[in-house]
């Protein structure tokens, strides 16, 4: 049995602001049947704590990183999880990253190093002597995790996975913090955190550790390129057959029309009059009437989603025909962007801002179709869940939008396997194009009822992606 020890900075149930949580969360579970158990390290954020009443300390460190923490014991699911409790750096008010009023925290870089020092720490056996196989650390919050082992000597033999869920996001700040990461001083260095004249967190994982992952092949490809690499392409470049792409998966025991009990009604591919329920669920949350198909968006309001552009054809969507139940959040101008078109069209527009994890399920089982026009996605969870929905997701030909949804072209439709519309380029064109199409798709009764069953018989569990990282683990360890 491998042991593995898996450190992220969110993880679903306990805490999630997006599709890194869902994965984390859900990991342990995928990778028990291929021989791996997995124990998942978490930061004592509040709202962790609290829901840990019976936690019991396993490890006290007087400093680490300058500040007193306590490592508590706990379960995830039926798994080993272990958080680390550091009131200096975890315990305030505010989101995991920023506070109430979206300001990211001064000292994240502190906070997350301490994390991925804790980790690389607790692989190494700083716990009662227990060792595990593998480290693996998902996104740049967890970046320093394999960089701490390496510069530790590789402890114990210890093997990394970094994992990275969007390179957009990498943690570099300002070289003066270097001192306070107490690694030794030929660790700044191209062969170390040093990026730029700058610290940068994820990039010391991408250097340092044994394989490198991404959340799709299609991204696997893209990141190696300028336009997607962010400044990082050359370094995924040279590590080459180190880097690959992992598509990821759902969990079915939280994602599954069948027996979501999040749903005003409960269906299958075989029962989908029964979703009609769901809709008109939808219709009364978003004070929508008349007829057409209900689109929905369940996103950041943000560029890389592309809901600037989205936002700029709201009035084309109504007039055509269609109408639109939003729930996100993000950029404040979008925000308003949103308001104002559901303001000149009540009852064809409904806006909700924020998250709000029920309401996610069930715009999944009543809408129609779901629109993510996003300029680049690594992965991208919401045309996953909307597939196993019957919700038909309508998207962007990138990264794992590319890689999930088969387009509905003459021939796959002919052949009975489009699952979705796929479109080139994030422009108005283009996706007002992808939107009249999925309107007549929509109108074609049966075909529509098609493309819903074969987007529902999909197989995107994250069991399969289980199986490739334990394949991946195997490899490393010989």
């Amino acid at each position: 049995m491998i042991q593995a020890l898996s450190v992220a900075s969110e993880a679903y149930p306990l805490v999630k602001t997006g599709g890194l949580a869902d994965v984390v969360g859900a990991l342990p579970d995928a990778l028990a049947p291929h021989g791996v158990a997995t124990t998942t390290l978490l930061p004592g954020y509040p709202k962790v704590l609290a829901q840990m009443p019976d936690a019991q300390v396993v490890h006290h460190w007087p400093a680490l990183l300058g500040v007193e923490a306590r490592l508590l014991a706990g379960s995830l699911g039926d798994h080993p999880l272990w958080v680390l409790d550091a009131p200096a750096l975890f315990a305030r008010d505010g989101g995991p990253y920023a506070d109430a009023s979206g300001r990211d925290w001064d000292d994240n870089w502190r906070r997350f190093a301490a994390l991925s020092r804790a980790a690389a720490e607790l692989a190494s056996g700083a716990v009662g002597g227990r060792r595990f196989d593998l480290l693996h650390a998902h996104d740049w919050q967890a970046g320093l995790a394999p960089a701490y082992l390496r510069f530790a000597g590789g402890a114990h033999g210890t093997k990394s996975v970094a994992t990275i869920h969007n390179i957009a996001f990498q943690g570099s700040v300002d070289a003066g913090v270097f001192p306070a990461l107490e690694l030794p001083p030929h660790a700044w260095g191209i062969e170390g955190v040093e990026y730029y004249g700058a610290v940068g967190l994820l990039k010391a994982g991408l250097w340092a550790a044994d394989a490198i992952t991404t959340v799709s092949p299609t991204y696997a490809e893209e990141i190696r390129r300028p336009e997607f690499g962010m400044g990082l392409e050359g370094l995924i470049a040279a590590r080459g057959a180190r880097v690959t792409g992992i598509l990821n998966g759902i969990d079915p025991a939280v994602w599954n029309p069948t027996t979501d009990p999040l749903l005003a009604a409960r269906y299958s591919a075989d029962t989908l009059d029964a979703r009609a329920a769901n809709t008109r669920a939808v219709e009364a949350r978003f004070g929508l009437d008349g007829e057409g198909p209900i689109f929905t968006v369940v996103s950041r309001l943000t560029w890389q989603k592309g809901m600037d552009v989205l936002a700029s054809l709201l009035d084309d969507l109504v007039a055509m025909g269609g109408r639109l139940a939003m729930l996100g959040s993000g950029d404040r101008a979008l925000e308003q962007a949103f308001r104002a078109a559901a303001d000149r069209h009540p009852g064809r527009i409904g806006v909700q801002i924020g998250y709000d994890e029920p309401l996610s399920h069930l715009l999944q089982g009543g809408a129609d179709a779901i629109l993510i026009p996003s300029r680049f996605e690594p992965c991208g969870l919401t045309q996953l869940y909307g597939l196993a929905y019957g919700c038909v997701p309508v998207v962007a030909r990138t990264g794992g939008l590319a890689d999930t949804v088969i387009d509905a072209n003459v021939a796959a439709l002919d052949a009975g396997v489009a699952t979705g519309v796929q479109f080139d380029g994030v422009t108005p064109q283009a996706l007002r194009g992808a939107i009249a199409r999925t309107i007549a798709l929509y109108r074609d009764a049966p075909r529509w009822r098609q493309i819903q069953r074969r987007g529902m018989a999909a197989d995107f569990s994250l069991e399969n992606s289980g199986a490739r990282y334990a394949a991946l683990y195997r490899h490393l360890l010989g």
